[in-house]
């Protein structure tokens, strides 16, 4: 404004008042957000979509995408879709054994060999796909910092199941001393008094002792992993087989994928894509000739 004091009447006079009219628009602008602020306090997750209330921030590599998480679950076999799920909850890890029981109940089986991607890896989830007589094959999500930073890893510390005790690279014994509990899982605690005098210790751990820590049902995750080493071709068999239709729906939806708005629509406009890729795979399977035949008959 000092600059424009500077200019001519007439000049100065029309900058001024464009000024005065961009503060008063960043002014309301401002009061407008403190209304989405006090609306965003009220919402349970800590998220507002002003366009559509129902959709979600999703958890994708790069830059997140406000929308909706959509779970299929597909045969091997023919890649049909036989369950699929709209949900608007940002990550896949509770996702696995309630798709995997609902794509049971469909097929009319009571247990299947599921292979799912490494965003479903849960130790709650793959217990009760366990209990439910589902074999799972899931790799794990590798978070430890010791093999990064070139220590030894769980991996290796052997356990023994029968004197439930570990076994470290330098043969020593990590005994059972206690157990804690975390969100509702029991977890025992095992570690050795000859970690100080150890020579491999500054491979092992930077503190004082290496600690193992074991879930009450860790077993159920040795079986997944013993799956998983036994045949490492399922992950390849996975992404041949559920990102095919993925990707089929993707390019018939276009690039605005999802055009309806609200959970409950979006759901219904899902259905009606799925249920277009099904009758299409299922023609090309069976062939037009043998379904006209079928329904003359």
């Amino acid at each position: 404004m000092d600059s424009a004091d500077r200019q001519e009447p007439e000049v100065a006079q029309l900058r001024t008042d464009r000024l005065k009219e961009k503060i008063a628009a960043r002014k309301e602008q401002m009061q407008s957000m403190k209304v989405v602020e006090q609306e965003l306090a009220k919402a349970p997750d800590g998220q507002l979509s002003m366009t559509d209330p129902d959709a979600r921030s999703m958890k994708t590599r790069g830059t997140g995408i406000v929308g909706y998480n959509v779970q299929t679950a597909v045969e091997t076999r023919h890649h049909l879709i036989v369950e699929h799920e709209v949900t608007n909850i940002p990550t896949d890890r509770s996702q696995l054994s309630s798709m995997v029981t609902k794509a049971c109940s469909a097929l009319g089986m009571d247990s299947a060999l599921v292979l799912a991607d490494r965003g479903y890896y849960s130790s709650e989830e793959l217990r009760k796909c366990h209990e439910a007589g589902i074999a799972a094959v899931v790799p794990e999500s590798t978070t430890s910092n010791a093999t990064a930073d070139g220590r030894f890893g769980r991996d290796d510390f052997i356990y023994d199941r029968y004197r439930d005790e570990y076994r470290c690279p330098a043969g020593e014994r990590l005994i059972y001393h206690f157990t804690t509990e975390e969100h509702s899982m029991a977890f025992h605690r095992y570690w050795s008094s000859n970690c100080k005098t150890c020579p491999l210790k500054e491979k092992c751990t930077p503190s004082d002792v290496r600690r193992m820590t074991r879930w009450e049902h860790e077993h159920v995750l040795d079986e997944v992993q013993a799956r998983l080493d036994r045949f490492p071709e399922t992950m390849r068999i996975r992404r041949s087989t559920v990102e095919h239709p993925f990707g089929t729906l993707k390019l018939w939806m276009g690039s605005a994928h999802i055009l309806t708005r609200t959970l409950q629509r979006v759901r219904t406009e899902m259905s009606l894509h799925i249920l277009a890729y099904n009758m299409k795979r299922v023609m090309r399977i069976v062939t037009m000739k043998s379904l006209l035949r079928a329904m003359r008959a």
